[in-house]
């Protein structure tokens, strides 16, 4: 019998190629189909923190008690979650409220599966741990890099020196022509519901990617920082920084100019719940956020150092030269209109497919309180 053994150790050496390492974890979606009850160990990203069956917050974290993981770490789909019970052991370390800049990274969880809030779940947990992400997922353009290393440096920071870190990680970007902005947006500002569309940012409208042009009813490349506001006009950098252009209808392109944000005026005609006057835009409610975090990006990226302009979002209206108002506005703008998945998916096709920089208060939305 021993002398049986050893020949099957040895045939197992010699054939050492060709045995496949078995894989000691599951991912998210072999988690969810493992029955209550099976010790498990599963791995996958952080992607929010459920607070009902149906309902996972993805920013503006509200609790440290559970945590919701998918193999994708852009997923919105809480049907391809798995949530993950905190026992107060692990919230002060995992838990998004306290740690916002957990979120997209990868962890591996030891515990039991079980359902919480009545969906599939992982309770009673002995262990966590992160995870180095191998770059084969979409979250990382940079030899593996996570969004938590991306702004490791940033920790502990705020106001100015917070500001001017952040400056450093996003600066020094891949810069696009004019003429590549136009497929770069197709790619970008995609309508979920349809490939072949855009959705307009100022009216919300869905429309076909290659009605394009200068002509009324097509849509053109709106410069969210208005370009003469800094007179960069359409050259490669803040010209071209697609973090914050966007797709929107000629006249309604038109008719926004350069105007600072801020809240009143005249209602569009061809923009729902869209106002202006002769020195300010306020756009519908669903994108206020979005243009907030926009020029704060830009607000950030361009500080006057290798020749660029420093672009600064002062608190009044009707600027002129490299300021845009109204801060105080946009702050309570950013407030209301927290950043949702067309944001999230967003930013990571910039950084992975175009300019290899991120838009930190998209990823951190903490970080506009603690700068301004």
């Amino acid at each position: 019998m021993r002398k049986s053994i050893i020949c099957l150790i040895s045939l197992l050496l010699l054939l050492g190629g060709c045995v496949s390492e078995v894989k000691s974890f599951l991912e998210v979606g072999e988690g969810i189909g493992t029955p209550n009850g099976t010790k498990v160990t599963v791995e996958g990203y952080i992607v929010g923190v459920p607070t009902a069956i149906d309902y996972v917050e993805q920013s503006n974290f509200s609790s440290d008690y559970a945590l919701a993981l998918a193999d994708d770490p852009s997923e919105t789909d809480v049907s391809n979650m798995l949530f993950v019970k905190l026992d107060s052991g692990y919230r002060s370390e995992f838990g998004l409220q306290t740690n916002p800049d957990k979120f997209g990274e990868i962890i591996r969880v030891d515990g039991t599966r079980d359902d919480y809030f009545n969906h599939e779940g992982v309770e009673s947990i002995t262990s966590i741990t992160l995870e180095t992400d191998s770059g084969d997922d979409g979250d990382s353009g940079d030899g593996g890099e996570t969004i938590g290393d991306y702004y490791r440096s940033a920790e502990g920071l705020t106001g100015s020196t917070l500001k001017e870190e952040l400056h450093t990680i996003i600066d020094d970007h891949a810069e696009l022509s004019y003429d590549q902005v136009w497929d770069a947006l197709r790619h970008t500002d995609e309508d979920p519901t349809n490939s072949n569309h855009v959705l307009l940012l100022y009216t919300g409208d869905s429309i076909s990617k290659y009605k394009n042009g200068g002509l009324v009813d097509e849509w053109n490349r709106e410069h969210v920082w208005a370009k003469s506001h800094g007179d960069f006009g359409t050259s490669m950098g803040a010209g071209t920084d697609i973090h914050h252009l966007r797709p929107t209808d000629v006249s309604v392109n038109s008719t926004r100019g350069n105007l600072d944000f801020d809240n009143g005026g005249n209602l569009h005609s061809e923009a729902p719940d869209t106002y202006y006057d002769s020195d300010s835009w306020e756009p519908r409610d669903e994108v206020k956020g979005d243009v907030a975090r926009m020029i704060f990006y830009m607000a950030v990226r361009y500080e006057g150092d290798s020749g660029e302009l420093d672009l600064e979002v002062v608190d009044s209206v009707g600027t002129s030269g490299p300021s845009l108002g109204k801060l105080s506005t946009l702050k309570k703008w950013h407030e209301s209109d927290p950043v949702d998945a067309f944001e999230r998916n967003r930013n990571e096709i910039i950084f992975t497919d175009y300019q290899g920089n991120r838009n930190p208060f998209i990823d951190h939305p903490e970080y506009v309180k603690q700068i301004w």
